[in-house]
């Protein structure tokens, strides 16, 4: 089953993206610059890159449902053309061939490949994920101590992972409310992150 997470958030030229082990916290750093263009109010991403994304999640997940059918579960969220794949797949080969479809669809720039080899989940499962999801949310907005819409929240297996374009204190914020969150049991950070707030 293929599983689609729009509205990922902000960014710019990436750079470098890497995986770093932190205390329970994976982090995969892309490292990018200030968005230029038209800036839309609740998307740090201009309109351009975030149609774009739209794109690209819509293609990438068409390719693997041609390819690989109701034999995989994969969601796909699609940053600054940076893709985030989720989800559970039979074996390394199928994980590794999903990462080179998504990588051979036009303006993607790389993948973080999450996917897990395994069963693929149930639905009360996947149940679970998004109310946790809806958790985190609404943390954000409880907390309030950042704009709630810098930072995507895709939740697979309990598992957090977070997007956007941030500050380093926005970052470690949104980090610090989703470990407290009951019921996750990780948090992954893929972010891009800003030198200054933009006006």
């Amino acid at each position: 089953m293929i599983r689609r997470n729009s509205t990922v958030l902000p960014g710019t030229a990436a750079a470098l993206l890497s995986v770093l082990l932190l205390g329970g916290c994976v982090e995969a750093i892309v490292v990018g610059g200030v968005a230029t263009g038209v800036v839309m109010a609740a998307d740090r991403r201009n309109a351009e890159v975030v149609a774009g994304d739209e794109r690209v999640e819509l293609t990438a997940l068409s390719r693997i449902g041609d390819r690989f059918g109701d034999k995989v579960h994969v969601n796909a969220t699609s940053f600054n053309y940076n893709v985030l794949l989720t989800g559970e797949v039979p074996d390394a080969n199928t994980k590794s061939e999903i990462e080179k479809v998504v990588l051979g669809v036009p303006q993607v720039k790389s993948v973080v490949n999450e996917l897990q080899v395994g069963a693929l989940s149930s639905m009360s499962a996947r149940g679970n994920d998004t109310y946790l999801t809806g958790k985190v949310k609404s943390s954000f907005v409880t907390e309030n101590k950042f704009q709630v819409n810098y930072v995507k929240v895709v939740t697979e297996a309990s598992v957090v992972y977070l997007l956007g374009m941030v500050t380093r204190k926005e970052a470690d914020d949104a980090t610090a409310i989703a470990r407290s969150t009951s019921g996750v049991s990780k948090v992954v950070r893929v972010f891009e992150y800003l030198n200054q707030t933009p006006r």
